[in-house]
């Protein structure tokens, strides 16, 4: 531990200040996963220790994740046929193109989903707590930026990918759900604590909203005495959003080549999204050769 000068941690790993005491040479630490709860950011700033994470790595594959959900989703009765669940007779299921759905926060993520969905025809309207109207970021991704309670009596479907903050908790509550347009879906990758579980129960239970697809679920969100256990319209899955192949790929090269930085004390390069502005305003532009090769990216 004495000589080591970077070191790549586990999602579930605790980075405190009496870990690092440990290391008096340590130049970086880093994760392949997004986020830094686990980390000391504090301690790491005193010691001039650069934290390292591949927040853009993940960007398609969780778009994609989405979209593949949205399309399950409007097959009505597929995912549930998936997992194994049997229904009494078969339901009628609808097409995307022509429809309309809410993007519900201008994440990176959102910014690639978009693109897919106008391919696709979609009508696509959001909003984002951070992105003024007037912003030009609506105009160029072909999102027509409407009020929160207007997305959601006017969606079709709504997907959920809002940068998560403490203030954020229980977002998604009975006031929002109150207004929603009968029969909605909803896909996310959000944390789960953007949802308030008794409004979201509540909409799943009167059939407000049809189906939920939820990427991952932090806490107590489904302990057996939450609410939302045991809802048959209601699928959570593991993380699947960022497991892929490529974004793993991503995620390596991006740490390796930020690590070898830090430890030839070489100048900072931040990921191409950490960078940029809360309110995403202006957001540098992704193009599919970068998806391709990972290495443009890094540069």
């Amino acid at each position: 531990g004495y000589k080591t000068k970077a070191i790549v941690f586990p999602r579930q790993t605790l980075v405190t200040r009496d870990f690092l005491s440990f290391f008096p040479k340590l130049k970086a630490v880093s994760r392949l996963h997004v986020g830094t709860d686990n980390t000391d950011l504090e301690a790491c700033r005193e010691r001039d220790i650069r934290v390292i994470h591949a927040s853009s790595a993940n960007v398609r594959s969780n778009a994609e994740y989405l979209l593949a959900s949205l399309l399950l989703l409007y097959r009505r009765g597929l995912v549930s046929a998936l997992m194994g669940r049997k229904h009494p007779s078969a339901q009628m299921g609808r097409e995307l193109f022509g429809s309309t759905v809410g993007i519900l926060g201008l994440a990176p993520t959102a910014h690639v989903l978009a693109g897919m969905l106008n391919g696709l025809g979609v009508r696509l309207i959001g909003y984002d707590p951070a992105v003024h109207h007037t912003s030009p970021t609506w105009t160029r991704l072909r999102i027509q930026p409407v009020t929160l309670a207007e997305l959601v009596t006017q969606a079709d479907a709504v997907s959920v990918q809002m940068l998560y903050a403490s203030r954020f908790k229980g977002f998604v509550n009975e006031i929002l759900l109150s207004a929603c347009k009968r029969h909605q879906l909803w896909v996310g990758i959000s944390r789960s604590s953007l949802f308030e579980p008794h409004a979201l129960a509540a909409a799943l239970k009167d059939g407000r909203i049809e189906a939920c697809v939820l990427d991952g679920a932090e806490g107590n969100f489904l302990d057996a005495d939450s609410p939302l256990t045991g809802l048959k319209n209601l699928f959570v899955t593991p993380r699947l959003g960022s497991h892929t192949r490529e974004a793993r790929l991503r995620s390596s090269w991006y740490v390796a080549h930020r690590i070898h930085e830090a430890i030839e004390g070489q100048k900072n390069v931040s990921d191409f999204f950490s960078s940029a502005p809360m309110t995403l305003d202006p957001v540098p532009e992704i193009t599919p050769l970068q998806y391709a090769q990972p290495d443009l990216i890094l540069r």
